[in-house]
């Protein structure tokens, strides 16, 4: 019988709410993705609190709140306790983005779900791979093989590959096919006839331009806003696909040789390029040559200034292109940005995502939209007339003061922060800290010291312990660190406006995923055995699941929110022993990361019902030659010259005689198992000498 394979979907099934699945080999429980969405929804999670305990592993895909948003709530409340499994991007940018979400939350509310040791705790447990890296389960575990490949998308977005006695799960959503500025391509079409593969039907039903035609209105409309005087604001998210947005604006700048300001806001701006600078062996192929050759890296910008404060917009009064995190408008600067800008006629501000299902900019087509103003205000000493100052700690004495309790304080003329607890004294005329007179004791040394005022308390370590001068070893930049340990005294006040939306609203398409057509001839390709299709809306997802039966496989999935599918694969396998005899008669070959050999055996049945692979008794049967793994064209060239064929190099081809060539087609830099993926291809006129090399 097959490997046992389950897929429950616990977010993000017909519909385009998160992604988060649970895949059980062999009951062995893989969590894929934890994904949840701006509004921290706790209602979503309810589906992963009741498997939180039974998980043995999570995998993450992408850096974005959408796949891993989740995962310090879920391992703080939901009792979330297996090892995490991503690439080095994912975890650095993902850490970025929750630090992001964190900050733009803690300023406009009293937001607890999670804090920043919760997220530094929940990083701590993530193994991080490199592309095409085979990772051995343990312990229960056994026998599975993990890796993770190129999905596109976002950086270090990954495709994953679970395997098992032979037979693949191929976990891949949010791919991109296409080769863009700052990304390659996914390698999905790489994979034959997977047992198991786990897709989405999110763009199922969008088609998408040329990239030229998009970028070239995108950047049209951007000027146009510009020249007539008017502001841009693009949403985005914090380390996703800005990194797009930001070469494609980097690069028309310094080409057009544009005055107009740009600027990168977020509270993790400087720490989110600072990263990925070094992130270039994952990035396209074109930057990485482009780094080998002249060492220039592609962001080093010279054109997006980096600000993490929405003050810093003040530099330049004039029009400028603002992207800002975060792009759902939910909070964060891009929310009160919109608010301040929306109004003005001039104004552009430019969708490139769909907006979260819910969230302000789900409704960005309407007329007017409604957008609650959060805004943190420092907590100021004001009496009556507003007493202007720099010192918190003036009192204007002319003033009569209210009742002196603490209750009416708070509802009176004073906003003093007032200690909880803390009553002033009925003699005093405005609120006071108490006093205590320390007096010094002294001895024949001099003064007497007291040891505990030395002990460095942990709170101060673990500050301390944070890299704040922004070297790559660090987490955040000095700006953004200063965020966080900023203790000045602060107050939230929300009111509820109505924004009159004048300025202009459009959306392009800079998702970075392969479209409907794509995705169904990427489909075709593969012909998995079985296809699960998960995260998109109903309507996607029932059409690309009728076109699946029709046209890819029988075997097509589209499980409801917390149903449990089986998946096992149909296929009959069998465990069988090698005996030593045969062992001994093996010619072992290296392919890759692996050792092949062709067997010719008897199957046996041992005393103890165990098969075993015993030698042959008589002459073992003849069997054609099989091509396994990469040929090298320089032994090619030796075995055809030992043959007797006029063979040599010429345009990165062998060309054999006069009329035959002999060539490598595919990407060297693919690879699957450690062998490239690449095919010999013959070339020529059918001819005595076409067939003699053919053979």
């Amino acid at each position: 019988m097959g490997t046992s394979i389950e897929v429950k979907a616990l977010c993000g099934v017909y519909n385009e709410k998160p992604l988060s699945y649970l895949v059980s080999i062999d009951g062995f429980n893989f969590l894929i993705d934890c994904g949840w969405n701006d509004q921290f929804d706790t209602s979503l999670l309810e589906p992963l609190y009741r498997v939180a305990s039974t998980v043995d592993a999570v995998l993450l895909s992408h850096p974005d709140t959408f796949h891993l948003g989740a995962l310090p709530y879920a391992m703080k409340q939901l009792g979330l306790y297996a090892p995490v499994y991503a690439t080095e991007p994912v975890y650095r940018l993902g850490l970025l983005t929750m630090y992001d979400q964190y900050l733009s939350r803690k300023q406009v509310s009293e937001f607890d779900l999670f804090t920043l040791d919760d997220i530094d705790s929940a990083f701590q447990n993530v193994t991080r791979l490199t592309y095409s890296q085979n990772h051995y389960m343990s312990g229960k575990g056994e026998g599975i093989v993990i890796a993770p490949l190129v999905a596109g998308h976002l950086l270090g977005g990954t495709t994953w590959r679970i395997t098992k006695d032979g037979e693949d799960v191929i976990y891949a959503v949010d791919f991109n096919h296409r080769k863009e500025r700052h990304l390659n391509g996914t390698v999905l079409e790489s994979f034959v006839r997977p047992a198991v593969l786990i897709t989405d039907a999110f763009n199922a039903l969008n088609n998408q331009p040329s990239s030229r035609q998009r970028d070239q209105e995108f950047l049209d409309a951007i000027e146009k806003t510009v020249n007539v005087g008017g502001n841009v604001l693009l949403p985005v998210d914090t380390a996703g696909r800005v990194l797009e947005l930001i070469l494609t604006l980097e690069q028309h700048w310094a080409q057009k040789q544009l005055s107009t300001p740009i600027y990168f806001l977020s509270y993790v701006s400087s720490s989110t390029i600072d990263y990925v600078k070094s992130f270039l062996e994952w990035m396209s192929d074109s930057i990485a040559k482009s780094f080998e050759h002249t060492r220039d890296n592609a962001f080093l910008l010279r054109k997006i200034k980096l600000v993490i404060n929405k003050s810093a917009l003040e530099e330049a009064p004039g029009p400028k292109v603002v992207m800002a995190s975060m792009a759902s408008l939910e909070a964060g600067f891009p929310h009160d940005l919109f608010v301040e800008w929306a109004a003005d006629p001039k104004n552009l501000v430019m969708f490139t995502e769909r907006g979260q299902f819910g969230t302000y900019t789900s409704d960005k087509k309407e007329e007017t939209l409604k957008a609650t103003l959060v805004k943190e205000e420092e907590s100021k000493a004001s009496v009556g007339a507003e007493v202007v100052t720099t010192d918190r700690m003036v009192i204007d004495t002319n003033v009569t003061h209210p009742s002196s309790n603490a209750a009416g304080l708070h509802s009176g003329a004073f906003k003093d922060v007032l200690i909880d607890g803390f009553v002033p004294p009925s003699s005093s005329v405005a609120p006071m800290f108490p006093f205590y007179d320390n007096t010094s004791e002294w001895d024949d040394f001099g003064e007497v010291i007291n040891p505990d005022d030395y002990v460095v308390k942990d709170d101060n370590m673990e500050q301390s312990s944070m890299h704040v001068d922004g070297d790559l070893n660090g987490k955040l930049d000095e700006g953004s660190a200063n965020l966080i340990l900023d203790t000045t005294p602060s107050k939230v006040v929300s009111s509820e406006l109505t924004v009159q939306v004048k300025c202009s609203l459009l959306y392009m398409d800079f998702e970075g995923r392969s479209d409907g057509r794509s995705i169904k001839s990427i489909l075709a390709h593969v012909a998995p055995l079985k296809l699960v299709l998960v995260h998109g809306s109903a309507e996607a997802t029932e059409h690309l699941k009728q076109h699946c039966l029709k046209h890819v496989c029988p075997h097509v999935y589209a499980p409801q929110l917390e149903e449990t599918i089986d998946v096992t694969s149909d296929l009959c396998a069998y465990k069988v022993q090698l005996s030593e005899k045969l062992m001994s008669q093996v010619l072992f070959k290296k392919l890759g990361d692996y050792e092949i050999a062709w067997v010719d055996a008897e199957v046996v049945k041992t005393e103890k019902d165990i098969l075993s692979l015993l030698p042959l008794s008589g002459l073992a049967p003849p069997h054609k030659t099989v091509l396994v793994g990469d040929i090298k064209m320089s032994d090619f060239k030796q075995f055809l010259a030992s043959k007797g064929v006029q063979v040599e190099f010429g345009g990165g081809a062998l060309r054999c005689g006069e009329y035959v060539t002999i060539r490598k087609v595919g990407d060297a830099r693919q690879k699957v198992g450690g062998a490239s993926i690449q095919q010999i291809v013959l070339e020529g006129p059918l001819s005595e000498e076409y067939y003699k090399i053919w053979e």
